[in-house]
């Protein structure tokens, strides 16, 4: 792309394999083919919303990573950054149905992936400092050792740039050494970040607070600019330190899978706030798209177009 991009986002990508029946993973007879991954998640909302984005990362040159590719190339991302080699192996998992609303089982392949190999010298810095904005999540910066200094170094470069930086905890128990090494690492990715969007426990696990309005006065005093708490049913509290106030969450008939509806919520608030729109409009965005996210049964097929987006009209305060 030869403009300069609005979105940059580092991380892994994966094959997800979706069952086809309720039940155990194992009793499953066929498997439905989608894409994976948190920051791709945002990346591919970002760009269906008409940001331009570009992705960074590694896959392996095989069957599972080509397919990656190239969907994220059809959804109009930036891939010159990914790398396809061909010595390493691109991760997948397994993703269970579920019909009662709850979090779907999910079995993870992902140990030594080509993503995971990313180094901090596959920066490339001028593309990178180009964009207006990073988004990160606490997903990439868990993967492996040499994955977190990627995480750091590139929140780092944005922020002497000058540049705005949004950062999802999202966080992942089982990729760490404990509970305690994991809230030290994320709690300093969080405090090198503008805009903050973690969820309730989440948010409880990492402050020690309890309260939306007291896990928001932590982030703030590290120095985020703006933090918006997921409630799930209950919605989002925002606080930027000049409005605080809550969001009512978008009633949905039925919840098919809950996975993925953070960073739906994410690209809605992101794109929301770097179109100058008022915040409590962007955070009522990032509630509709995060509602759309748990009504299919994959990641991505619930974020909305611009023009869907434009289609709801007046109607939608988004």
């Amino acid at each position: 792309m030869s403009k300069a991009l609005d979105v940059v986002t580092f991380g892994e990508a994966m094959l997800l394999l979706v069952a086809d029946r309720p039940g155990p993973i194992e009793d499953a007879q066929m498997f439905y083919k989608r894409t994976a991954g948190a920051e791709t998640n945002v990346a591919i909302g970002l760009s269906r919303l008409g940001l331009k984005v570009g992705w960074a990362s590694r896959l392996g040159d095989d069957t599972m990573g080509r397919s990656l590719l190239a969907t994220m190339r059809a959804e109009g991302i930036d891939c010159s950054h990914v790398v396809s080699d061909p010595a390493q192996r691109t991760g997948f998992q397994f993703k269970g149905r579920v019909t009662d609303g709850s979090d779907p089982p999910v079995e993870y392949h992902r140990k030594g992936s080509a993503a995971s190999l990313m180094q901090v010298d596959d920066i490339d810095e001028p593309w990178l400092c180009a964009a207006r904005h990073l988004h990160a999540t606490g997903v990439f910066p868990a993967v492996s050792a040499n994955c977190y200094e990627v995480s750091r170094r590139t929140m780092a470069l944005m922020r002497a740039a000058g540049k705005t930086i949004s950062f999802d905890p999202n966080l992942r128990p089982t990729l760490w050494a404990s509970t305690a090494h994991m809230r030290e690492r994320i709690n300093v990715l969080a405090a090198m970040a503008d805009w903050i969007f973690p969820g309730l426990e989440e948010g409880r696990l990492l402050t020690g607070r309890d309260s939306p309005e007291d896990i928001a006065a932590f982030f703030r005093d590290q120095g985020a600019t703006l933090v918006v708490i997921k409630l799930g049913a209950d919605g989002a509290y925002y606080d930027n330190g000049v409005e605080q106030g809550y969001v009512a969450s978008v009633p949905v008939d039925k919840v098919i899978d809950t996975v993925g509806a953070g960073d739906g919520f994410a690209a809605g608030v992101i794109s929301a706030v770097l179109e100058g729109l008022p915040l409590v409009r962007a955070v009522q965005r990032g509630a509709w798209i995060g509602a759309r996210a748990v009504q299919v049964l994959g990641d991505t097929e619930g974020l909305p177009t611009r023009q869907e987006l434009e289609q709801m009209g007046d109607q939608s305060t988004i």
